[in-house]
């Protein structure tokens, strides 16, 4: 099947469409990978299914459906399934674009229905308590490697750069890749935002806030020192914002990095055990909205496209929506 696979029309059509979704659309490293993996397994299976000499015309829906349900039978999940059939439909849709299908088959098969598990959101007070633990935090030796930690970490090991990663995370709502992405340029201090780069490489300005702001101000200069003593002065007025420990390599801190230092304090902050960096994204939209935020605002700094995904990353208790229908319909009154 291998060599029936190079020959076959099905993988040609799928490598110009990754290297299209590569050097052209500027997908996100994790997206290329997914679909990579999602499109060439999908081709083969059409190469050995329909044959090395079938048209890529030939693709029905009833072919999807199928492909489909072998995923379920290999033992795969509703939510592996659903990203298999993401990036196939993606796939036909640009096939659609270039005129090389009539219509896009995947159209006609339906999303598998997923469980909705949302994690759950710390309230307002235990962030604030950990912001404060983490401004009053006397300075602590490393006493592990931070590629290297455990589930149980150290504590701090920088307090200055773990102050501005949960400050961010939380006050600006802005991912873990976004976080690792910025640069010193990144904060516009005249603006009173940073400039932040999301998915497809879109660009958007996100409030700075006052809190955010401080703990930038004094994290910059343990970062000049820092970079100093590993003879990278020359980096201290550009370069990554949030650097590694020992200010190795390119010094940019990675988003497996930032996991384990936001999973660590939040443990030994007597958070749940399953936060993580997104966790603090939820956290943002949530008290925002509890607050009185207006949604659309919400949805223009989280960087969604859609309002719907927004309404997805907050949540609302029966209790909360009643309060704002009593407060805010003229037949409520």
């Amino acid at each position: 099947m291998g060599e029936a696979a190079k020959r076959s029309e099905f993988n040609e059509l799928a490598e110009r469409f990754l290297s299209m979704l590569t050097n052209q659309r500027g997908a996100s490293e994790h997206t290329v990978r997914a679909y990579t993996r999602e499109v060439r397994s999908f081709a083969a299976y059409l190469t050995e299914s329909l044959g090395s000499e079938a048209q890529i015309g030939s693709v029905e829906h009833p072919h999807i459906r199928v492909y489909l349900s072998a995923l379920y039978e290999r033992g795969l999940t509703k939510a592996s399934a659903a990203r298999a059939l993401a990036a196939i439909r993606s796939w036909f849709r640009w096939l659609a674009k270039e005129r090389l299908v009539e219509q896009n088959p995947a159209v006609l098969v339906s999303t598998p229905k997923l469980p909705k598990h949302l994690p759950r959101v710390p309230s307002v007070e235990e962030v604030n308590r950990v912001l404060n633990s983490l401004e009053s935090s006397p300075k602590r030796k490393r006493r592990m490697g931070e590629e290297g930690a455990s589930e149980s970490a150290e504590a701090i090991t920088w307090p200055e750069r773990e102050r501005v990663i949960f400050e961010l995370l939380y006050g600006c709502g802005i991912r873990n890749s976004e976080l690792v992405g910025l640069d010193i340029g990144s904060v516009k201090w005249a603006d009173e935002a940073i400039l932040v780069r999301g998915k497809g490489r879109k660009e958007r300005l996100v409030p700075l806030g006052d809190e955010a702001a401080r703990a930038l101000r004094e994290y910059l200069p343990a970062r000049a020192e820092r970079l100093t003593s590993a003879g990278k002065g020359a980096f201290v007025n550009q370069g990554p914002l949030l650097i590694n420990l020992r200010a190795r390599g390119d010094c940019r801190l990675t988003t497996r990095s930032v996991g384990r230092i936001v999973k660590a304090i939040a443990l030994s902050r007597g958070l749940a055990a399953d936060v993580h960096p997104h966790t603090l994204r939820h956290a943002f939209g949530t008290h925002m909205l509890e607050e009185g935020a207006d949604l659309r605002a919400i949805q223009e700094m989280l960087g969604h496209e859609r309002l719907s995904t927004t309404q997805r990353y907050t949540q609302l208790t029966v209790g909360q929506v009643q309060k704002v229908y009593d407060e805010t319909h003229p037949r409520a009154r």
